[in-house]
């Protein structure tokens, strides 16, 4: 695929970010133990025993252990991971929103790092880097070659400290140097405007710990602007998800008092749990109830919801409630799939377990798991069709994914044949001297093709709905497949 295709990420968040993972957090690794299986452990200490005495150079103990428990993680599902010290911290750092670094959303272009925006307020937007710069060197290593993560991990650092970015504009056909001081920096999960006279928009990007209190402090500025707004878009597009307690707390902002927002199952009496559109089941994280602010209107303004296939997790418990209450129009593609609820169990002050517990529902009983949420009207990604859409990985392409538990489930030829078909689309458009694929308009501008559809939906005006999508089966592992 082209380099040119932009990949969005947050400087000093990169892939990390919250992954696909909606969350729960457990205080402490639990104090029951299971009973050991004493051949297997026997074994696992002679493995140990010989790489000790006969591997080829010495390997440091705490390694060994370190990436024994690794292994015996990642062979369980494609969301649970063990966190040694490094990767606790930028785990951390994900769903707090909070990370220190210089304040870049960025992308990749011709192997180079693109400045998509500089985060208001932040050090690089103080120090002048502007939309479409391209940074060429991170201090003295050339950013040609990088990994977006190696050059999102080189652009991190401490409080305080300083990193030398060379900028070639091409506006300008110039390099030049810019010194930055490194500085916490706070991503705003939360977008808000006026799309037209009366109609709002509004995006989440990702459930952090601030999403709600930001979601609320936006809509409530919307009402200011005009308190008889006539109809909302909620935009969940490539939203990979968060923490469970504000996909709770979001959805109950349009639903009536205490009908059920999501519920959970699986092995612990903990997991099996219904959770109600309440103050007492989203506000543990923030104390008083974050929505008394919103206004009453909210309850009953029309309201479309954007999805497509990046939407996941935590973004998905929204829009299957606010589907199956009849709350509001899903709008665009398929969802990710992703139905599984993780837990963070700390294991020592800098290492933790995220473990899928649990599978989580509708509120009429339904599992996304490998499959997700069917939008209502299915519009594509863009006026020319759906260009990128198929090339994007879902659940049910990882490997290892749990299945639904909920029947049978069957591989999608369809699926397949599209995806073959938008690689052979690209590889055609590539062949094309200096002809790159037409990139998506970024979310919410006035090329935005799925906004404007759901607006016209808000208006009553014709929405030019798919002619290609259709809904996409449950796929997995059929056989193995588990009840809740």
């Amino acid at each position: 695929m082209t380099s040119k295709l932009k990949i969005a990420g947050w400087v000093a968040l990169g892939a990390l970010a919250g992954g696909l993972t909606t969350m729960q957090f457990g205080a402490t690794a639990r104090n029951a133990v299971a009973p050991l299986p004493l051949e297997e452990m026997q074994q696992l200490a002679a493995v140990f025993g010989m790489i000790k005495t006969d591997y080829v150079e010495p390997v440091d103990e705490k390694k060994l252990f370190s990436d024994a428990i690794g292994g015996m993680v990642a062979g369980l599902d494609p969301h649970s991971v063990y966190f040694d010290k490094t990767t606790f911290k930028e785990f951390r750092e994900g769903t707090t929103g909070k990370f220190v670094g210089v304040g870049i959303e960025i992308g990749m272009e011709d192997g180079l790092v693109k400045v998509v925006s500089p985060i208001e307020g932040s050090p690089a937007f103080r120090a002048g880097l502007k939309t479409g710069d391209l940074i060429t060197k991170i201090d003295d290593t050339f950013v040609k070659g990088l990994t977006m993560d190696q050059a999102v991990k080189r652009m991190r650092g401490e409080p305080n400290t300083k990193v030398v970015l060379t900028i070639f504009r091409k506006a300008e056909n110039r390099s030049f140097p810019v010194t930055i001081v490194r500085e916490e920096i706070r991503v705003q999960s939360v977008r808000a405007k006026m799309i037209e006279p009366g109609y709002g928009w509004v995006r989440i990007s990702q459930f952090q710990d601030r999403t709600v209190e930001d979601f609320v402090a936006k809509v409530d500025k919307l009402y200011k602007e005009d308190p008889k707004l006539k109809g909302l878009v909620l935009d969940l597009r490539n939203d990979p998800g968060g923490l469970l307690e504000g996909a709770i707390a979001v959805s109950a902002a349009f639903l009536p008092k205490d009908v059920t927002v999501v519920s959970t199952n699986g092995q612990l009496a903990e997991s099996k749990q219904i959770f109600k559109a309440r103050a007492e089941d989203y506000s543990r994280r923030y104390g008083a109830d974050p929505l008394a602010r919103l206004p009453a209107a909210l309850k009953n303004v029309p309201l479309v919801v954007l999805v497509n296939e990046g939407s996941a997790s935590a973004s998905e418990i929204v829009s299957g409630a606010l589907q199956d209450h009849k709350r509001a129009v899903i709008m665009g593609g398929q969802t990710f799939g992703k139905g599984s609820v993780q837990t963070v169990r700390q294991l020592t002050a800098d290492t933790a377990l995220k473990i899928t517990t649990a599978r989580y529902y509708t509120p009429s009983g339904r599992s996304i798991q490998a499959k997700g949420i069917v939008p209502d009207v299915m519009v594509d990604e863009s006026e020319d069709g759906n260009l990128y859409a198929a090339l994007r990985l879902r659940e049910a392409d990882l490997e290892k994914h749990i299945a639904s538990g909920q029947g049978k489930e069957e591989k999608d030829a369809a699926r397949e044949k599209a995806r073959e078909e938008a690689i052979k689309k690209l590889e055609e458009t590539n062949g094309k001297k200096n002809e790159a694929p037409k990139p998506l308009p970024e979310f919410g501008s006035a090329e935005d093709f799925p906004l404007r559809q759901a607006l016209n939906r808000l208006q009553g005006k014709t929405v030019l709905v798919s002619k290609t999508m259709t809904e996409r089966k449950a796929e997995g592992k059929g056989d193995e497949a588990r009840n809740p």
